[in-house]
């Protein structure tokens, strides 16, 4: 069997933080399930387009909601307990703030002195 290539930059931690995006039908709420410097795999009811950029706030634990643009490279379905569905979206972070990055970085490197 051949083996996936692993096209990832960085190490990826699991965190469950918060996140609200800006879409075209309003504000989905939804939370982070693992992240890197540059990317976050997310986790909510409703599916993003694939390729196209919005806007998200990631709330980490003891730090002030950090803004991000971001763009859905892949997506899957999947269930959930008590027959709920969820889509799960890696994302790419594509622009952030300088003040955001400093925030995103420190919130990242926190998460990853836990593992």
């Amino acid at each position: 069997m051949a083996r996936k290539l692993e096209r990832r930059k960085h190490e990826r931690g699991e965190v469950r933080w918060p996140i609200s995006v800006i879409s075209d039908s309003g504000v989905i709420e939804g939370e982070t399930r693992n992240i890197s410097y540059d990317g976050v795999y997310i986790c909510c009811d409703q599916p993003l387009r694939l390729n196209e950029d919005f806007r998200m706030a990631i709330s980490p634990p003891n730090h002030d909601a950090i803004g991000v643009t971001g763009k859905v490279i892949w997506s899957d379905f999947y269930a959930l307990e008590n027959n709920e569905t969820a889509v799960g979206m890696g994302v790419c972070l594509v622009e952030i703030s300088d003040k955001d990055r400093d925030s995103f970085k420190h919130a990242v490197l926190s998460q990853m002195d836990k593992f």
